[in-house]
């Protein structure tokens, strides 16, 4: 079995989701950044996850992300199934053809066994459970991310007041006064 990063970064990206929710609606682009996962790859999952009702969003200034359920009732076979990740050791896909001749090999009862276990336990491991596992190995969740200026950092710069003529036409005005 071969967990690929859809299902990690999917798993990493709800926990994030699970400990910050609480302050209201968290955007794509602060997990990406905390998490140092690509933002179409994340807007590509979490699509995946709203779809099947793991998460819920909402639109506009202050918005995005929140969780669907509770983080209780969410397990890691949720999120992994949710993003299309299959879980299964087999050759074949469980389609029972390991050989392409229709035949099955001789361990494909082995592989289906694993398949079982591999389900059962990622079920039993919720999302609240791994929030809780965050938090007591001292992660510290900051309240709201502080808002960001929408245009530049840089100090704001009043422009010079000139009271000087603009043109020579103008100049020229002042000198026959």
């Amino acid at each position: 079995m071969r967990l690929t990063t859809k299902g990690r970064f999917a798993v990493t990206a709800m926990i994030d989701l699970a400990l910050r929710q609480q302050s209201g609606p968290v955007t794509l682009a602060a997990i990406s950044q905390r998490q140092q996962i690509s933002l179409s790859y994340l807007e590509q999952l979490f699509g995946k996850l709203r779809r099947k009702e793991l998460v819920e969003s909402t639109r506009g200034p202050g918005g995005g992300y929140t969780l669907g359920r509770e983080a209780g009732e969410i397990t890691v076979a949720d999120i992994i199934l949710s993003v299309d990740e299959p879980i299964d050791a087999t050759h074949c896909g469980g389609k029972e053809n390991c050989h392409g001749d229709g035949g099955r090999c001789m361990t494909h009862d082995l592989w289906t066994s694993l398949n079982d276990h591999m389900v059962a336990f990622l079920d039993g491991v919720t999302l609240q459970s791994l929030v809780e596992d965050q938090l007591a190995k001292g992660m510290e969740v900051e309240d709201k991310p502080a808002a960001k200026r929408a245009i530049s950092s840089a100090p704001v710069v009043k422009p010079i007041r000139v009271t000087a003529p603009n043109s020579v036409f103008a100049l020229g005005g002042i000198a026959s006064k």
